[in-house]
């Protein structure tokens, strides 16, 4: 069960969804988001993230 989101100091460089292995990042406007759908919460995202927007839920 997904348990990241991805919080407003995101800054849409984009480095998260280039990582995600089951591609469960996309753009969303100006940042982005995490379909908890797709995502298996293997936390490759949180660490690749450079401004740590990336938290558990």
């Amino acid at each position: 069960m997904p348990h990241r989101i991805i919080e407003e100091k995101c800054v849409g460089c984009g480095t998260c969804a280039g990582e995600c292995p089951v591609e469960a990042i996309s753009q969303k406007g100006d940042i982005y988001a995490i379909d908890p759908e797709k995502c298996v919460d293997c936390g490759t995202c949180k660490e690749v993230c450079p401004n740590d927007a990336i938290v558990a839920e």
